[in-house]
């Protein structure tokens, strides 16, 4: 399968945006085709577990100090949940988004044995991610089989019955070629339970749970069995930042949805996501996204 023949199927599934937006189609489960005509402003996100295959220009994602750059052919995969900075360098851009479901993941880990997935993984040329997985972005050249269990995933889109039946088989399938990519040690270390990068992923599933509530390192860290450095430890190196910047990230991210998607006020998605005092959250908003709380109010506020 060649990279030419995926781009031109997901072509005839999109529909062209206007100048300057970007248009997002979910044609199955899971799978978002991205099509943006220009290049785009430096965007703050919320990225979840996803791959990002680039079919046409170029985009450029940073999580703390690491920054990534990748174009046609070419795969990034978050393992974790991470605030990330992004922007599309090169357009027209388009590109095939797949989320990474981790009981997928696990299922396919309980049938394999390690030995299996590592042996397999070495025949695709992996190099990194096996150590203590501390780590949550990669990026690699997508491999033909990829590729192609991409294009048949897409292509179940056109038929309802052929996408309920067949779907999950292929969706399993895409798992699969993640788990022995280049970069499958990440997602293999995710899923060990006694594995740093897996105690990160309940450490941050915590915090995402009650954002309100102030971050306790000791006590989270204890939750998820580490000692309170190696928890510091870890977390940074996974995230590239700490429990408690981190928790401020997801509250400055979510009361900006809040605030363009809702009628909450501005104090109102303060002590939505456990800001004390306006004044505060209205400081570090605008230190984050460059634009007082007030500029991103919903057209519902007036």
């Amino acid at each position: 399968m060649h990279l030419e023949e995926l781009t031109e199927q997901v072509s005839r599934h999109v529909s062209a945006p206007r100048l300057g937006r970007q248009r997002a189609d979910q044609p199955m489960p899971g799978l978002w085709l991205l099509w943006r005509a220009a290049p785009s402003s430096l965007e703050t996100s919320l990225y979840e577990a996803v791959i990002c295959l680039i079919l046409r220009g170029r985009k450029q994602v940073s999580v703390g100090e690491q920054t990534l750059s990748f174009g046609p052919g070419e795969c990034l995969l978050v393992s974790h949940d991470l605030p990330v900075r992004s922007q599309i360098t090169v357009a027209p851009y388009l590109a095939l988004v797949f989320a990474v479901d981790l009981a997928t993941i696990r299922g396919l880990h309980d049938e394999l044995t390690e030995k299996d997935l590592e042996r397999e993984a070495e025949s695709q040329g992996e190099s990194d991610g096996a150590g203590d997985g501390a780590r949550a972005t990669a990026t690699c050249r997508a491999d033909p089989g990829l590729l192609e269990a991409l294009r048949r995933y897409l292509a179940l889109s056109d038929s309802p019955a052929d996408a309920k039946v067949l779907g999950p088989l292929v969706s399993k399938e895409l798992h699969y070629r993640l788990l022995t990519a280049p970069f499958g040690g990440m997602l293999r270390n995710l899923i060990r339970h006694d594995s740093n990068a897996s105690a990160i992923t309940r450490a941050i599933a915590h915090i995402r749970g009650d954002l309100r509530s102030p971050v306790a390192v000791p006590e989270l860290a204890r939750k998820v069995g580490m000692s309170a450095s190696s928890f510091h430890k870890y977390f940074k190196a996974i995230t590239a930042t700490t429990p408690l910047q981190y928790q401020k990230e997801l509250r400055l991210l979510e009361a900006r949805r809040l605030l363009k998607t809702s009628a909450a006020s501005v104090s109102t998605a303060a002590f939505e996501v456990g800001y004390e005092s306006p004044s505060q959250f209205s400081r570090e908003y605008a230190r984050k996204f460059g634009v007082p709380p007030s500029r991103d109010l919903s057209s519902e506020c007036g």
